[in-house]
């Protein structure tokens, strides 16, 4: 619901109001209702609002709880703030606004670094405890709120999105070479702590990171999801008793923890047609939902109006959709590229930032139903895996990776070849503690990384940046750690989610529960034909393309005389990957500044 910023100084300097003010400019799209600076001995904090909970002044921020020497800058929705602020009055706490950023203050000086475990939410902050002079920062446990930063001798800086901390200066833009391989492996996923450049970080999710004046920096994992099942074995009834009851407390969490109105964004999907009729079930009237749709190309629909519209008709939703021809899509690529904090090569982003746009002159807040086919094994790739041989590593590489590592050494120059970091990372993973089974491993890896760095990133960004916030309720930590104890084979069923397909049948219609697993479709950057193959040529043909020397000339030039021969395994454009990136560097990485930031004098 907002955008946060930051600097610790560790050279005795305090923090230069012009830096902050430069990083917050670069999140205002985030919150475009009010924005705040505070400077404080060695610390400054930068936020820009979404006024969501509690609209009035008293909800401000930076938030400055003197009385006990805490200073905060927040960006999310925690769900349980009520229960929390009952809990802390009943202890004594003086509570003055009515929203959930103060009861995280209160919170943190009840229960200390603790308190993130009592939170319920989406959330990334840092706060400032100024007795113990410490900086104390905390991501959500599913990673739906960001959190990057920079560090160098003299300062560390946080913020929203990585183009506050190019804005502030002194970062190292070298490629980094894991970040480049898992870029173009892994369907653009750098999980943290790496990004595309060596000189941004992002705290990973379920962390708290704590930093010091003197340069001190300490991570803590204060959550871990386990994919094992319950004690006492659970019929398939009892399963899809369980969720609908978990679910539909998700969904309506989300609805009521706002002070604003609440819409679907409905894809026609069964994802969010289930939120819609869940919403519905808990006897929402009036409810608002939005769908977007592209032109086709040859046989490859781009709206899925069709089951959108069989939702509209069952719940009579004030609903309004939107087609955007391919001529308005070209000309608003690179505008959505530049609010990117990393760069996403999935087909829906620039869908999302079209979306988000008209939504948000309606609505402020919706929900999206991002995390179900992750969560409850929804995509085509699953069975595959799981009906493969070979090690772990083997089942999902064959199936996921974007190009295996011999191709990524035919892709990159000799300057950026170097070890198969992206086989490593996932191995590792797979081999992590805590899991029953194959599938148990890959859906927890997925939900855990994949999902933090690709949908859910994606949405995020594309959304902010316009001013909406979007709330994700099959990623309520609760569901997804009930769901992780299912068996994977309950989920694979019907084509997989089979168990929400249970919940859904005679709430939706049919025909959206029956039809073949759909995407958010963008058809002209799958199948690159036309102005868009011209678009892409420019940019990887461009001089700063040349001169930047990441890809080999030859596996280009193999891309762009034949486009359509080339796609991933999970069906992407590999000429849409590589020119994306280059398009992202170029305009989000050329145009910083080098020089570091100054202090203030005195």
């Amino acid at each position: 619901m907002c955008g946060i910023c930051g600097e610790l100084r560790f050279d005795g300097q305090r923090p230069a109001r012009a830096t902050l003010a430069a990083m917050n400019e670069k999140l205002a799209r985030r919150g475009p209702d009010d924005e705040g600076l505070h400077v404080e001995g060695p610390l400054g904090l930068g936020h820009r609002r979404l006024s969501v909970i509690d609209l009035s002044e008293r909800s401000h921020q930076p938030m400055i709880d003197a009385e006990l020497g805490l200073s905060l800058v927040f960006n999310g929705a925690i769900y349980n703030y009520r229960e929390l602020r009952a809990e802390l009055q009943a202890a004594g706490y003086r509570f003055f606004s009515e929203g959930d950023t103060e009861v995280i203050l209160k919170a943190f000086h009840r229960w200390g670094d603790a308190c993130v475990e009592r939170l319920h939410g989406m959330f990334a902050f840092a706060l400032w405890d100024a007795r113990e002079r410490r900086l104390f920062a905390a991501r959500d446990r599913l990673g739906i709120k960001p959190f990057y930063y920079s560090q160098t001798d003299e300062a560390f800086r946080f913020a929203s999105n990585t183009q506050a901390l190019l804005a502030a200066g002194g970062v190292d833009k070298a490629i980094d070479p894991v970040g480049l391989h898992h870029q173009l492996t892994l369907h653009a996923v750098i999980p943290a702590p790496h990004t595309i450049l060596k000189g941004v970080r992002k705290l990973a999710p379920g962390h708290t990171l704590i930093v010091t004046p003197e340069g001190r920096m300490q991570t803590r994992q204060y959550w871990q999801l386990q994919a094992t099942r319950p004690e006492a074995p659970r019929s398939e009834q009892e399963w899809v008793g369980l969720i609908h009851d978990a679910l539909r407390k998700a969904v309506e969490r989300r609805l009521t923890v706002a002070d604003v109105p609440v819409g679907v964004l409905l894809s026609g999907g069964l994802d969010s047609s289930l939120l819609v009729g869940l919403l519905a079930e808990a006897g929402v009237k009036d409810l608002r939902t939005f769908s977007i749709g592209f032109e086709d190309v040859g046989e490859e629909a781009g709206s899925e109006f069709e089951y959108s519209d069989a939702v509209v008709e069952r719940f009579q939703t004030r609903h309004t959709k939107y087609h955007i021809p391919n001529s308005e899509v070209l000309p608003r690529l690179p505008e959505a590229v530049d609010n990117m904090a990393e760069p996403m090569v999935g087909q829906d982003a620039v869908a999302f930032y079209l979306l988000a746009e008209r939504v948000s002159k309606d609505v402020k807040v919706v929900q999206s139903g991002q995390g179900a086919d992750e969560v409850f094994g929804g995509y085509f790739w699953y069975p595959r895996m799981e009906a493969d041989a070979g090690s772990d590593l083997e089942r999902f590489a064959r199936h996921y990776f974007d190009r295996p590592h011999e191709e990524f050494l035919e892709t990159v120059t000799a300057t950026y070849r170097g070890d198969d970091h992206t086989s490593r990372l996932v191995r590792a993973r797979l081999a992590e503690p805590g899991a029953d089974s194959f599938l148990d491993r890959v859906l927890r890896f997925d939900v855990t990384t994949l999902i933090v760095d690709d949908p859910v990133k994606r949405v995020d960004n594309m959304t902010m940046a316009w001013g909406l916030e979007a709330r994700v309720p099959f990623l309520d930590h609760e569901l997804v750690e009930l769901a992780m104890q299912m068996p994977p084979e309950l989920k694979l069923k019907s084509d997989g989610k089979h168990v929400l397909k249970r919940i859904a049948r005679g709430l939706i219609p049919d025909s959206v529960i029956d039809r073949p697993k759909g995407y958010f479709p963008m058809p002209a950057l799958k199948y690159v034909r036309g102005e868009f193959l011209d678009f892409m040529r420019d940019i990887l043909d461009s001089r700063a393309c040349r001169q930047r020397g990441v890809f080999e000339r030859a596996y280009v030039e193999k891309l762009l005389a034949a486009p359509d021969r080339y796609f991933t395994q999970l069906q992407g454009s590999k000429l849409w990957h590589l020119a994306l990136l280059e398009l992202w560097l170029q305009r989000n990485v050329d145009t910083a500044p080098e020089q570091g930031a100054g202090v203030d004098e005195g």
